[in-house]
């Protein structure tokens, strides 16, 4: 698997608040045998993710997935060796775990739920990149880099409370029959997508988009960017209109035209691209996985994220946080220091530049603790 499948999700016209544009994700049926719902800590919480190594991050909730079939509706990040002093912390045993069912769990009994921590999962997967550091101890890297890699590791992100108008427009939004998604857009650029198996869990978790992690550049459009235009329909140009029946053919074919408009775009940003995928859990037929893009800089958004999937390959459970363009350059630069050995000189070669250009671009990128 190499990209996201959005087989049996349909884009409605959009909703718009200002700078903030709203479009909806619909299933004619919800997807079987999976449901989620919400489990509340609004707390800085800290979870051990190897020996020695810590993820610690502001974790307004958890999710837990059923696949029981039985069950109704119901601020930055850091990676770290050391634990940070100074704040109540809450202990997470694993990003993915498996939960009890709630009733009397026969010894062998099959596990039917697990708890996993949304966006932490992804963003625990970008923090880790390449953490080990230099895997050859090359003249012109520290000691400390030797030992200790990239470690501490951190990244700034912000809630959803903080994104101008993000508020309001999840508050006036009209959630539709069969919903079961939504793609938002600041300053109409995508900052992200959440799916859901089910309607009811949408109606349930949509408030949650607000606790949701967004990126600096999301932040600073939705300070900055001006308002979008709102979706338009012009009815009966070019044709007569003289009964409900053709009113009603012309509103469906704006809303085609519309859908078709928007489906292209988002392909060639979202559902276009090729990601990196690790599963991280498998739950009978379902499987979990987090994801990574390629990392390329300059090109449009990219977004790294965590997806549920059933046996045939749709999208049972989505959501993605939309990386801004210092991360992607991280990324990138990680990547080809990892895939050369952590050779300078062959780095350099291989991105078409000079060793001195790498060592810049390190200390540019935060990493210059690694160089002597």
């Amino acid at each position: 698997m190499t990209g996201l499948d959005f087989t049996g999700l349909t884009t409605c016209p959009a909703q718009v608040w200002g700078g903030v544009r709203l479009v909806p994700l619909v299933r004619e049926e919800p997807l079987p045998g999976l449901r989620l719902h919400r489990e509340v800590y609004d707390r800085f919480g800290e979870v051990l993710v190897s020996p020695g190594i810590s993820y610690v991050s502001y974790i307004p909730h958890g999710l837990v997935a059923d696949w029981s079939g039985e069950q109704s509706a119901s601020y930055g990040t850091q990676m770290n060796t050391a634990r940070p002093t100074g704040m109540a912390v809450g202990p997470h045993h694993r990003m993915v775990k498996r939960r009890p069912s709630g009733k009397k769990e026969r010894p062998g009994g099959a596990v039917t739920r697990c708890r996993f921590l949304p966006l932490h999962l992804a963003m625990e997967g970008y923090l880790t990149l390449h953490f080990g550091g230099p895997a050859i101890a090359w003249d012109q890297w520290s000691r400390e880099a030797l030992r200790q890699g990239l470690s501490p590791r951190a990244e700034a992100a912000y809630l959803g409370h903080d994104v101008p108008g993000l508020a309001d427009a999840l508050r006036v939004f009209e959630i539709h029959p069969g919903q079961c998604g939504v793609l938002v857009y600041v300053a109409d650029a995508l900052a992200a997508a959440f799916v859901v198996p089910h309607p009811d869990d949408y109606r349930a978790l949509h408030p949650t988009l607000l606790q949701d992690m967004y990126g600096e550049l999301i932040h600073q459009y939705g300070h900055f960017g001006g308002p979008v235009p709102d979706f338009e329909a012009r009815l009966g140009d070019g044709g007569h209109i003289g009964t409900l029946t053709d009113l009603r053919a012309a509103a469906r074919a704006q809303e085609r035209a519309w859908r078709a408009s928007h489906d292209t775009a988002m392909a060639r940003e979202l559902l276009g691209e090729s990601y990196a995928f690790r599963r991280v859990y498998r739950m009978a037929s379902f499987d979990m996985y987090r994801f990574l893009p390629p990392f390329r800089p300059g090109s449009e958004g990219q977004h790294i994220g965590e997806l549920i999937t059933d046996h045939k390959g749709r999208t049972a459970y989505l959501k993605t946080f939309r990386l801004a363009p210092a991360q992607v350059r991280r990324g990138h630069l990680l990547n080809a220091l990892a895939g050369n050995d952590w050779h300078l000189r062959r780095t350099a070669d291989h991105l078409g530049t000079t060793p001195e250009e790498i060592v810049r671009r390190i200390r540019a990128a935060g990493f210059g603790t690694l160089l002597k």
